[in-house]
């Protein structure tokens, strides 16, 4: 594609670290990004602060926050008054602070955006290695989706088919962590906290927060996450 027709992508913004890897993934691809986030209740505002910052900073043509109120129907603790497990979490559960249904959610709106904007890609950073046990992070989740998108969609039916791209699938935190690092993506603009104060600062303590300190820490690199 020249460059006066450079290629669209809907890449979903979350201000984690994960999302930042992604946006610079597709930027370094070739693609016009075009960042999404959801405003859909979650306990604290700082992450999509964090999204449009760090959108900004790599690089993408806009950004846009759409916004729905998941904490209606509740059923996580981070859209309800249930507390964010510290420390400890069961490995052999589903969390707590899984929310019921959000990737779907979140990736048909991005699938609505992409159509409006001729865009034929979808990206995400769901990770199946290093994460926290979400049944809509696996490989087969991201694979139904693709087929539903080209089902249910005219660009699908008519068009060049709808691709959801997912490059952190099987990454582990650290992998994500240098990569990011060769693609010159600042970190510390990241939030990726379940309960960031105000500020984008973390608890240091929530299973989000334990898998990012991991992820540097075991690929050798500083940890930059700004902590309460």
């Amino acid at each position: 594609m020249s460059e006066n027709f450079p290629r669209k992508a809907v890449v979903l913004a979350s201000g984690g670290m994960d999302s930042a890897v992604v946006i610079a993934m597709a930027r370094e691809q070739g693609y016009q990004v075009h960042a999404l986030s959801v405003s859909y209740g979650q306990r604290h505002h700082s992450e999509l602060a964090a999204s449009d910052r760090v959108s900004s900073m790599l690089g993408a043509v806009e950004h846009k926050t759409v916004g729905i109120d998941l904490r209606s129907i509740g059923g996580s603790a981070l859209t309800a008054d249930i507390d964010v497990p510290l420390d400890a979490a069961d490995a052999s559960a589903i969390p707590v602070t899984y929310v019921p249904a959000r990737n779907t959610i979140m990736l048909s709106i991005a699938l609505g955006w992409a159509e409006v904007l001729g865009s034929s890609d979808i990206w995400c950073g769901v990770n199946a290695v290093d994460y926290s046990g979400y049944p809509d992070c696996r490989p087969a989740f991201i694979e139904a989706f693709e087929q539903l998108a080209n089902l249910a969609t005219k660009a699908g039916v008519e068009g060049a088919g709808i691709r959801v791209h997912a490059p952190l699938m099987r990454m582990s935190k650290a992998d994500i962590a240098r990569e990011g690092q060769r693609l010159g993506v600042d970190f510390s603009a990241t939030v990726s906290c379940y309960q960031a104060d105000d500020e984008g600062r973390a608890c240091g303590h929530c299973d989000a927060c334990r898998l990012r300190a991991q992820g540097f820490r075991e690929a050798g690199l500083a940890d930059p996450t700004r902590y309460a």
